[in-house]
């Protein structure tokens, strides 16, 4: 890390790190739930599902991108061993057992959830003490509104639908 930008860190750069990393594993997890839900999600509109769930997987990827190019500008290292992941996940995996596509959107909107309040946080920790980190945790955190709102508009056209079917 360049010493000038250490300088303008004004929190413990170790604490940053470890909540950095905790958002990196969350990243590959949720990376990997979209992608395989968006393989293996059945039911009625799944077509709709799926492309919703890959293009949500390749932002994923990207807010994880971005997570470990910054705990690099940091002078850390991302989490080099995927198992580590799950030590320190803050909103865990769901895995996509049961394909319905009810059970899928469910699982993702809890997950967006999660990443939501877990943004809102490093925001608020990093908004007087790190502009760098500050605005790029701001940018993740628009994209997870973005994704549950996607998410919850697919599971509401979903339900109108099975209702309108029962009519």
């Amino acid at each position: 890390m360049g010493s000038k930008g250490r300088e303008i860190i004004g929190m413990d750069v170790d604490e940053l790190l470890n909540l950095l990393r905790r958002a990196f594993s969350d990243e590959w997890l949720a990376y990997y739930q979209y992608w395989l839900g968006a393989k293996v999600v059945k039911g009625p509109m799944k077509d709709a599902v799926g492309a919703e769930l890959l293009q949500h997987a390749t932002e994923e990827l990207l807010h994880a991108d971005m997570v470990a190019m910054r705990i690099i500008q940091l002078g850390g290292t991302p989490v080099t061993k995927p198992e580590e992941w799950y030590k320190l996940t803050n909103c865990g995996y769901d895995a996509p057992d049961d394909p319905n596509v009810k059970t899928i959107l469910n699982q993702n909107i809890k997950g967006e959830q999660c990443a939501i309040g877990v943004y809102k946080r490093l925001m608020d920790i990093t908004k007087d003490a790190d502009p760098v980190t500050y605005n790029m945790v701001l940018q993740i955190l628009q994209q997870e509104v973005e994704h549950e709102e996607d998410l919850q508009a697919l599971l509401e056209d979903l339900e109108l639908m099975i209702e309108a079917v029962r009519k």
